[in-house]
């Protein structure tokens, strides 16, 4: 490199500097940190002492480790499929040519804009057992509504249906992919006499499987790292711990119980987690996304 090509590099480096600061400072240092902790006993106010793999071989007789994984793969294997179907289906119905389509489509979307702790706070009223608006609406119908939030059978059901109150951020991507499906597929469909299902099935999926893809995936890592709902509607996990989340007990250990290695080693299992449902849904679904430009 000549003298000007190397001054143009510094200064380049110069510019983005501040970035390389804050990576090495608030992200490769914390998670370097943090697998260093796994194996140590460190509970932030003193010298970690390092132990070895002893953190990891006490989840495996850890009960509440393992309520809190199942309580989270039970959220996340009914939530998660209920939540991209019924985004879906409200994208598909806001995709048509009705009056007032600007404002049901806004109806639809405020629910995720409110943040986590009013939505939280919001639904703690709807749910409750004696005096909610849930159970108020079902006595007009007859049915004696459950105490949502006491009773364990209940608990992890009252979150999953929270949950799909948020779907506007779904449904947004997937209508912004239905207006991008060309008419002329649709048209040609129709000529064959195709129905409204054929269409839908044969057209409409196959060009929006893209976005369907990258809304699995975010809805693998988000519905296993839910911590904010269950944490203030159920603070220590409910009735029996019935809706004791991983992330809640992992925050537990880390900032209640001063079990800061611990939770470090519960940090980079849920990571694994994550990484081996992430391949394996890429795996699963790769025959089956279409990309235009391929």
């Amino acid at each position: 490199m000549t003298r000007r090509e190397w001054r143009e590099f510094f200064t380049g480096i110069g510019f983005i500097s501040p970035w390389i600061v804050g990576f090495l400072a608030f992200v490769l240092y914390p998670v370097g940190a943090s697998i260093y902790y796994s194996f140590c006993d460190y509970d932030v106010l003193t010298r970690p002492v390092w132990i070895g793999t002893l953190n990891y071989q006490d989840m495996f007789t850890d009960e509440v480790f393992w309520k809190s994984l199942r309580n989270t793969l039970y959220f996340a294997a009914v939530s998660l499929p209920f939540g991209l179907v019924l985004a879906l289906l409200v994208a598909v119905l806001l995709n048509q040519k009705v009056k007032m389509r600007p404002g049901f489509r806004t109806i639809y979307f405020l629910p995720s804009l409110v943040p986590v702790v009013a939505s939280a706070m919001i639904w703690l009223w709807i749910l409750n057992g004696r005096f909610g608006l849930l159970n108020y609406a079902l006595s007009f119908l007859g049915v004696e509504g459950p105490n949502w939030l006491s009773d364990e059978n209940w608990t992890k059901p009252s979150i999953i249906l929270m949950s799909l109150w948020g779907v506007g951020g779904s449904m947004v991507i997937y209508l912004a992919a239905l207006q991008d499906v060309p008419r002329e597929l649709y048209e040609s469909a129709e000529i064959d006499g195709a129905s409204s299902w054929t269409k839908f099935r044969h057209i409409t999926i196959p060009m929006i499987s893209p976005v369907l893809y990258f809304n699995l995936i975010m809805g693998i890592i988000g519905s296993l790292q839910v911590f904010a709902q269950p944490f203030i509607m159920f603070g220590g996990g409910g009735t029996n711990r019935s809706a004791l989340f991983y992330a809640v007990y992992l925050y537990q250990n880390a900032f209640q119980y001063n079990q800061m290695g611990y939770a470090c080693a519960m940090a980079w299992v849920l990571f694994i987690i994550i990484l081996f449902l992430t391949w394996l849904a890429t795996k699963g679904t790769r025959k089956h996304i279409y990309y235009a430009g391929e």
